[in-house]
């Protein structure tokens, strides 16, 4: 008989759950003490041998070479160390060499304020760094940084002294980023974009269909201009606004012109302008959601429903940075005065409620506010491009305001789809609550359980759902305007299906009156040798 094995019993696993959540953060670790770290002499042969092991490791001959686009950089290559370093000498990231050497005057406005006081100060990249070595105010309860344009190193000196995160850093100079908001241990980082409606300057002189939006003309030419305009009838008026001139569809404006060329960044990061090369113009909205297909771009530019009044959609992205010590710091790319000149107002007024609450949160709240007001008479240019086309498709229906309507369409989708985002952000900042959380490192324990500091006050909480309420709103004036060009589309269609049903029963009756013509002319045109009825002209 054989004897029995007593084989240990395998471990049993622990049956209490495993806390697992969902905000990870290395970064927040507490130090390993020195004990821990293996010997230098270890880890120089544990190096070596690593080093040795792939240069003799033969390559593989039946791999299939991996294409990388041009349009990603150089040096871009797959599976980097994600995010951006500020405090690194070198590029330790996913982006570009020409990330780091972006350089763009900056305009910076540091905006110090309390309940009885508030100061602001005009910096830019040389006079920065001094002022921030020196120490906040004791009475400066909360701080606002403005930055507009994005240099590297405005981006690297505030990163290591406020300890932004390196994805967020990376966001940040990333311009084409998805609207969200990324919660860190001592930080909050929100990016989203501005639309704004902007006008489109031309070289010459402005066309007599824009003439009322152009201040340099006088003011006896655009009387006469507008003697003219109403000798022509309605019908001239719509042609002329459906057709515009044939320069301005054979040649964009020059705003998008000029962002054809610098306007496009590589790899979605902003470039490079050194040697006080000039910043480049607004992107349009066509160019933002635009690929690397530049016909296409400037096609849905030129004939974009609000070129023919010499009006475009431009847009940007607006990054955000809510620190714990009370602190806001936002970066703009163009359109910071857009901005900063209401919320300076509101801050220069000791009775508004921006100014009392001395809240960072409220602060926020603001800036993301006016960054919706902004869009919302883009918004009302789109209704008005919509009424135009809708008179003309039930005065004047014609097969070319498909056309007109697709160009409609699509503009109105990529401008929802920047809007649309923005309510899940406001929820996401509504409801934040500032909750211990772990966050596991390397080992797989769970280190020192650290907290967010940044606090959403509850007053943050109510305007912020005013914020929203004007996202939905707009949101629903966009599918209205949709499903009214789809509508149109279907509209067109239907007529010209009706005129050609209408011209086929024409052409019914038409056969049907000649169809016994043409049975006696085929019947009597037969060749016969013996006809009695041809010969002796009778039918006997």
């Amino acid at each position: 008989m054989s004897e029995a094995r007593n084989d240990p019993a395998p471990p049993r696993a622990n049956s209490s759950p495993i806390l697992r959540t969902p905000h990870i953060d290395l970064e927040a670790q507490s130090p390993r003490p020195p004990d821990s770290d293996p010997p230098l002499q270890q880890v120089a042969s544990s190096r070596s041998d690593s080093l040795d092991t792939l240069r003799r490791r033969p390559k593989r001959a039946r791999t299939a070479r991996t294409y990388r686009p041009q349009q990603r950089g150089k040096k871009w290559q797959p599976g980097q160390e994600p995010g951006i370093d500020p405090s690194a000498p070198h590029d330790g990231g996913s982006a570009s060499s020409a990330v780091h050497e972006l350089r763009q005057e900056c305009q910076i406005t540091v905006v110090d304020y309390s309940e009885s006081d508030m100061q602001m100060h005009e910096l830019d990249n040389r006079t920065l760094p001094a002022f921030m070595e020196s120490p906040r105010e004791k009475w400066a309860d909360c701080r606002w940084i403005n930055v507009n344009g994005l240099s590297w190193d405005v981006i690297k000196l505030l990163g290591n002294q406020k300890g932004f995160h390196r994805l967020a850093i990376e966001d940040l100079m990333n311009t084409k980023s998805r609207t969200k908001v990324d919660w860190y241990s001592d930080h909050t980082y929100l990016v989203l974009p501005l639309q704004k409606l902007i006008h489109l300057h031309q070289d010459s002189d402005c066309e007599s269909d824009g003439w009322d939006s152009c201040e340099e003309i006088p003011l006896e030419r655009k009387r006469k201009d507008k003697g003219k305009k109403q000798k022509l009838s309605m019908m001239a008026r719509l042609r002329n606004s459906m057709k515009g001139s044939d320069q301005s569809r054979d040649m964009p404006p020059k705003p998008m012109t000029t962002s054809a060329v610098t306007g496009n960044p590589i790899n979605g990061f902003a470039t490079s302008y050194t040697n006080g090369a000039v910043p480049p113009e607004p992107r349009t909205l066509q160019r933002y959601h635009g690929g690397p297909n530049e016909e296409r771009t400037v096609y849905m530019e030129i004939h974009s429903a609000l070129a023919t009044k010499n009006l475009a959609v431009g847009v940007e992205q607006v990054s955000i940075f809510l620190t714990a010590d009370n602190t806001v710091i936002s970066f703009f790319e163009f359109s910071a005065d857009d901005i900063e000149a209401p919320i300076v107002s509101r801050l220069n007024t000791p009775e508004t409620l921006l100014r009392r609450s001395v809240d960072a949160s409220m602060l926020a709240q603001a800036i993301i506010d006016a960054i919706i007001d902004l869009a919302i008479p883009v918004t009302t240019a789109y209704q008005d491009a919509i009424d135009e086309l809708e008179l003309s498709v039930l005065t004047e229906n014609n097969i070319k305001h498909t056309t007109s309507l697709y160009i409609l369409t699509s503009e109105i989708s990529q401008f929802r789809s920047n809007i649309n985002p923005i309510v899940n952000l406001v929820n996401a900042l509504k409801d934040h609550k500032n909750e211990p959380m772990g966050t596991p490192g390397s080992n797989g324990k769970l280190g020192r359980t650290t907290s967010s500091g940044v606090t959403i006050s509850s007053m943050a909480h109510t305007y912020l759902g005013d914020v929203e309420d004007h996202c939905v709103l707009m949101t629903q004036n966009l599918d209205q305007m949709r499903r009214s060009a789809d509508n149109m589309i279907d509209l067109v269609f239907n007529t010209y299906g009706a005129y050609q049903n209408e011209s086929m029963k024409q052409l019914t009756l038409v056969t049907i009156l000649f169809l016994p013509l043409t049975f006696l002319t085929g019947y009597f045109g037969m060749n016969f040798e013996s006809f009695s009825g041809v010969q002796d002209h009778s039918d006997m």
